[in-house]
């Protein structure tokens, strides 16, 4: 019997792949002779590839550009030229997408499209601020959760009323998911676009967007967990909490101790952003290798870095326009590509059902908000505006569309409906939010200056701190206020940074007690030193309510932003420190040149009463001796009045010298025309104020006379006057006051008139914005250490009518060409009302003139960051 044969060592056949339809890519990746070797000059891969990446930029730049005037967010341009570009319209002609986009390179686009999410992760975790989402007010947080459980629900009805027998339980995650984003960056600009930043419903769907950019990156992640093998879904949910637990506790003390060994000033060079960038890639094959996906890493890397904001300015400045303008664009041709509106009356879907279920999705944040208001106390029509603006989308919502694409969980007819609607949900959202949301009270404030406040009343102060060294003075000047319960004060104080390269614009509110840490970076320490200081002021003065802001702005902006915050606090005096400090050789030195243009920017459009302080010397806890230098005009008056107030403090003595010309002083001592000691100046390149003489020196002579007599009998209060021939006899006058030991020097700016005593004077001011009698104090050689206050007052304009347009007046040496530019810019309540900022409590803040309600508000603050 023969043996049977020996067993068959051929290659084994994989029977799985047999009858399946292998391509060949036999292209090159490009030529070496060009169009001489073949017709096609798009055959090889890196033309085609070019040629795409020049579509999808240009497509998302030209739609951009024709959507700019309907105010439509950059986004609605990116996704639209993906949906024309894509089998939805051009895609759909057979010659148009077989030359320009064959299937056979839709794999090296979407590659690239994904490394782009890789970077955008970055660079999202990179700008987002924790603290935040942490300090966001009560109302907030109903809303944004309430804003996330409603469409969630109504995103995971939508998917399984789609859902294929074939496809996933999981994909419900995915359109869940997307239905809770509201984009933040979105709807920042549609925000300013519409004057909606400083009302109540802005503020409140900002503050809400942050909790929801955080839940949508929570809520991709887990999607991303599931949609892998269920049979190890726990190691992979571990290995991921246990990667940022790691991240948290051990990299990021790594990454500051690396970073502290930064010679301070010499900045990050190209080793260090290269390096970033190698360890983001690292980071993304950590969390794909756990079952995730590599954006995860990317983000947690940009979550983790250190707060220095030299860094964060560098990465911002290489990746940013690299990432947005070339790579982001291919990704929304990406999205382009996979969306099919033709399928959406796919299987036994109506055109009707289908429309049913976008209008559903569309409305689902409209419903969270109209639930969320029955807790809000919010009326229907401001409940409808909120859920129109938390609806605005963000390319959050096309990554987490894509990522369920490409995970097979949502089928073309979903993700294609999904992104109709999204899309259809930022459209409508600038219309409608100018038909439900109220717009920004313009309505001016009445309190703008001391000289008009009714006895008792609040007396607002927003006092601008550059740095710690202006803390002294400015605490003094608050203490020397004369704050009492019968009349109180609210004293704002505002640290400034300036804002560097592509850093967002921030603004912070801190809570008393939160200035008791130490350690962190240098403006950190600053800022809790300046906490530490007026919680201390609050708590030794009587009727004092002390407020701590911290300002990052852009020194061109700083003028702007400083005065649209006194309006939004209702100040009645806006103190400024001056750009110069004295030296240890007792000369005045500059500190920041800059600071001077803010000062005399604000000076133009102030919409309150300002005062620039001068610190010459060291001041005590509070001045003792005040001098009032008195030429007349509205300045002088308010330096007057707010120098009354501060003569109530106990121990304080106060003097008022009146500087008269003697031509105009007849044989028995009295004015004998007030059309002579005042002279008007006009400057026609300033906001100019109309000033009537004969009133004014009516208004002079009342309020000096009214001083006279109720001081007649107060030892501590003392009247002079000076009768002096030119301006040399008042400079030796103002000199030879050195010799008194003034704590404090209080004199007007002298704006809108000039008296014959200083006309040369002003000529000659090395700084303008003082006015010729500060300028006198400042630059002159004084032996005593004292602070000089140079007060402006707030004078309404006729423009705009009773309830329109105000603003402060300046003339002589008011500006600069940066103050002159501002002019010519805009007008001055525009200028106020305009440019990007984010408010700072969902909370109104009502009842400016009680202070009893300003005090009960204090005790309820909290940190509120907002990122811009």
């Amino acid at each position: 019997m023969a043996a049977p044969p020996p067993p068959s060592t051929g290659p084994e056949v994989d029977l799985d792949r047999l009858g399946q339809v292998v391509m060949c890519f036999s292209q090159t990746i490009y030529r070496s002779n060009g169009v001489w070797e073949g017709p096609d000059p798009l055959a090889p891969m890196i033309p085609l590839f070019i040629l795409q990446i020049m579509t999808a930029i240009l497509s998302s730049r030209i739609l951009n550009f024709v959507l700019k005037p309907f105010n439509q967010p950059p986004l609605v341009a990116e996704i639209l030229s993906g949906i024309i570009l894509g089998p939805s319209m051009l895609g759909n002609i057979e010659e148009f997408r077989k030359h320009n986009f064959p299937n056979h390179n839709f794999e090296t686009i979407e590659t690239m499209g994904h490394f782009a999410l890789v970077l955008y992760a970055f660079l999202t975790g990179l700008q987002m601020d924790v603290k935040a989402i942490v300090h966001t007010g009560t109302k907030s947080r109903i809303v944004a959760v309430s804003g996330s459980i409603f469409p969630f629900l109504i995103g995971a009805g939508f998917y399984f009323t789609l859902q294929t027998d074939t496809q996933s339980m999981i994909g419900f995650i995915f359109c869940g998911s997307a239905l809770t984003v509201t984009g933040f960056s979105t709807l920042a600009k549609i925000l300013d676009s519409k004057r909606l930043l400083n009302t109540e419903i802005g503020k409140i769907a900002a503050s809400s967007a942050l909790i929801n950019v955080a839940l949508s990156w929570v809520l991709l992640t887990i999607g991303l967990l599931f949609t892998g093998s269920l049979d190890n879904v726990q190691w992979a949910v571990l290995c991921t909490v246990g990667f940022v637990v790691v991240c948290v506790n051990y990299v990021r003390p790594l990454l500051n101790w690396l970073i502290s060994k930064t010679p301070e000033g010499q900045g990050f060079s190209e080793f260090y952003i290269c390096s970033f960038i190698a360890v983001i890639c690292a980071f993304g094959c950590f969390t794909d290798a756990m079952g995730s996906h590599p954006m995860i890493g990317a983000f947690i890397f940009g979550l983790i870095m250190p707060n220095n904001e030299l860094l964060r300015t560098a990465i911002l400045d290489r990746l940013e326009d690299f990432v947005m303008g070339i790579l982001m664009p291919v990704f929304f041709l990406v999205c382009g590509l996979r969306t099919n509106i033709f399928t959406i009356t796919d299987g036994d879907t109506s055109i009707f059902t289908a429309l049913a279920l976008i209008l559903l999705a569309c409305s689902a944040k409209i419903i969270a908000a109209l639930v969320a208001s029955c807790y809000t106390g919010m009326s229907t029509n401001e409940a409808i505006g909120l859920g129109v603006l938390t609806n605005t989308k963000s390319t959050m919502v096309m990554i987490i569309l894509e990522v369920g694409q490409v995970q097979q969980v949502l089928s073309v007819q979903q993700y294609s409906m999904m992104v109709v609607a999204c899309l259809i949900m930022t459209i409508v959202a600038t219309p409608l939010a100018a038909r439900y949301c109220p717009k920004q009270d313009l309505e001016p404030y009445k309190r703008r200056t001391i000289q008009n406040a009714k006895p008792g009343e609040e007396l607002r102060i927003l006092a601008c701190i550059h740095g710690t060294n202006n803390l002294p003075a400015i605490i003094s000047l608050l203490e020397t206020s004369n704050s009492t319960v019968t009349s109180p004060i609210t004293a704002f104080g505002v640290q400034l940074l300036e804002l560097v390269g592509r850093a967002p614009a921030m603004m912070v509110v801190h809570s008393s007690g939160s200035g008791r840490h130490v350690g962190g970076s240098h403006e950190e320490v600053q800022t809790s030193q300046i906490i530490s200081t007026f919680d201390n002021y609050e708590l030794r003065s009587h009727g004092v309510t002390a407020q701590v802001l911290t300002a990052r702005w852009s020194y061109d902006t700083m003028a702007e932003d400083i005065c649209k915050m006194a309006k939004e606090k209702r100040a009645a005096f806006l103190v400024l420190p001056f750009h110069k400090q004295q030296g240890t050789d007792g000369e005045m030195e500059d500190t920041n040149p800059a600071i001077q243009t803010v000062n005399e920017g604000v000076l133009l459009s102030a919409p309150c009463s300002v005062g620039i302080l001068v610190e010459r010397g060291r001041p005590n806890q509070y001045a003792k001796n005040i001098a009032v230098l008195y030429l007349g005009g509205p300045d002088d008056r308010e330096a007057l009045t707010y120098a009354r107030r501060m003569s109530g403090l106990p121990g304080v003595h106060l003097t008022v010298i009146r500087f008269v010309p003697a031509k105009d002083v007849s044989a028995d001592g009295a004015v004998e025309d007030p059309d002579l000691e005042l002279e008007l100046t006009r400057e026609t390149s300033f906001v100019t104020v109309s000033i009537d003489p004969a009133r004014d020196k009516e208004e002079d002579e009342e309020l000096l006379n009214n001083f006279r007599t109720e001081t007649a009998e107060d030892d501590s209060k003392t009247f002079m006057e000076l009768v002096l021939d030119d301006e040399e006899e008042f400079t030796k006058a103002v000199k030879s006051l050195d010799d008194r030991s003034f704590d404090l020097y209080v004199a007007g700016r002298g704006r809108g008139v000039s008296s014959a005593l200083t006309s040369g004077l002003a000529d000659w001011c090395e700084c303008p914005e003082l006015g010729a009698v500060g300028d006198l104090l400042v630059t002159s050689e004084f032996e005593s250490s004292f602070s000089v206050l140079v007060v402006q007052q707030y004078v309404r304009t006729n423009k705009g009518g009773a309830g329109g347009g105000s603003s402060s007046a300046s003339s002589t040496g008011a500006g600069g060409s940066a103050a002159e530019s501002m002019s010519q810019r805009m007008d001055a309540d525009m200028q106020m009302d305009m440019g990007f900022r984010m408010s700072y409590s969902d909370e109104p803040d009502a009842a400016y003139d009680s202070p009893t309600s300003s005090i009960s508000r204090k005790q309820q603050q909290q940190d509120h960051y907002i990122m811009v």
